[in-house]
């Protein structure tokens, strides 16, 4: 498969300026951030753009700049949401709690809330409060953001308490008391270790539906969230510029959701099982993209380049290690992780210019490691990393100004 798109979609890009040079070869090379963002907005600009942009039909945003570098984009008001709102409506393992108006708790980066409660001031006219109420939290009708802190390791039972009174009222405004609980995995896996350690299971009533969808998820606070919810548990796979492409089901396989989209699969080095992932989207009418490299890796189940068979997204392509035997995923590190202990609840491995790495982990209830346990776990990374790796059990891995974990830092 060249990539290479279609004649349909070519009538529909034909007036965009950044894609005229690729028109006129007969030829799209993939599509880089840097080259999206040089000479934005003019680069995007048609009489349709314009004038959608001049009606209200069109925004501004900013990518999430978790792992890359924050990119200008331009797309319908509320594009994500409706992508999100129309698989969940759609999903087959949580459509009934659509179905049935369940409200939806979103607990996730503080970054979300905070911007959830900036465009809810500016809609009043007003400066954004310093600890915004529910109201202004609350992005439609169905949702509400709950999270105020930046690192959720460091709630203290207050804001526990009031989180969970939240949830609560979600709940009650349902006749049979259920609700949709949209997360972060880590943000919920904090949520319930520190409920546990409160003793408050009481005050929190057990969701009917969980979603996580905005980050990486490991494999054992995946195992975490199983045995504490009886409920289905789904992830979702997009981002801020494509929307969502792919979900999986309560069991963890994955399914395209390629609704205007195509992927191609590209290996990250020659050889490698891992691949990047390019996409062609003419989902957002305002900023098609065309063999766009979302920066995503992921994995299929046979090592074959078909997108439909992708079994895991497995991290960040500017997140991969180089070793010596090739390219490694931060899926790849998580995997060794949890063979070795089901125990350990966050990591971040720490590599130098040499042959030395050092793996920071924490542990669901607080206790170290026994010395099996870490034997196995330092020799497994080494193995895969090609460095002599020592395992360190630390107290509080901090988390990234952006809200999210880090798994890899280059001491260099």
């Amino acid at each position: 498969m060249n990539g290479q798109p279609a004649a349909d979609v070519v009538e529909l890009i034909r007036d965009v300026p950044i894609y005229r040079t690729s028109i006129e070869r007969g030829h799209f090379p993939i599509l880089e951030k840097p080259e999206i963002a040089r000479g934005f907005p003019d680069n995007w600009m048609t009489p349709a753009l314009a004038a959608a942009l001049e009606g209200g039909e069109a925004e501004f945003v900013l990518s999430t700049g978790t792992n890359h570098a924050r990119m200008q984009i331009i797309r319908p008001p509320y594009f994500l949401l409706d992508s999100y709102y129309r698989l969940w409506s759609e999903h087959p393992d949580i459509h009934d709690t659509w179905d049935e108006g369940c409200r939806r708790v979103s607990l996730t980066t503080v970054l979300a809330t905070e911007h959830v409660a900036r465009v809810n001031a500016k809609k009043r006219g007003a400066d954004p409060s310093p600890v915004p109420t529910p109201d202004e939290r609350r992005l439609d009708a169905r949702t509400v953001y709950l999270n105020l802190r930046l690192d959720p390791a460091l709630w203290e039972r207050e804001d526990v308490e009031r989180m969970l009174g939240e949830i609560r009222a979600a709940a009650a405004a349902h006749p049979r008391g259920r609700y949709h609980l949209d997360c972060s995995g880590y943000h919920l896996a904090h949520l319930v270790h520190k409920v546990g350690e409160w003793g408050l299971w009481d005050a929190f009533p057990a969701p009917a539906s969980i979603i996580h969808a905005y980050e990486y998820t490991p494999v054992n606070v995946r195992r975490y969230l199983g045995r504490h919810f009886a409920c289905p548990v789904v992830d979702l796979f997009g981002s801020t510029e494509l929307g969502y492409l792919y979900y999986s089901d309560r069991r963890g396989r994955y399914r395209p959701y390629l609704d205007k989209m195509s992927v191609e699969l590209i290996p990250v080095a020659p050889g490698s099982e891992i691949f990047g992932l390019i996409v062609t989207s003419v989902r957002n009418p305002h900023m098609p993209l065309i063999r766009y490299r979302s920066g995503d890796c992921a994995r299929t189940l046979d090592g074959t380049p078909d997108p439909a068979r992708i079994s895991r997204f497995c991290g960040r392509e500017k997140e991969l290690l180089d070793t010596p035997r090739g390219p490694v995923a931060q899926a790849d590190l998580d995997d060794r992780i949890a063979d070795a202990s089901h125990r350990v609840f966050l990591h971040r491995l720490h590599v130098d210019g040499g042959d030395r790495a050092r793996l920071l982990v924490t542990t669901f209830d607080g206790a170290p490691l026994d010395a099996a346990e870490a034997a196995v776990l330092a020799e497994s990374t080494g193995d895969l990393t090609g460095r002599h790796c020592r395992v360190e059990r630390v107290p509080h891995i901090p988390i990234g100004a952006s809200g999210k974990y880090a798994w890899l830092v280059k001491d260099l």
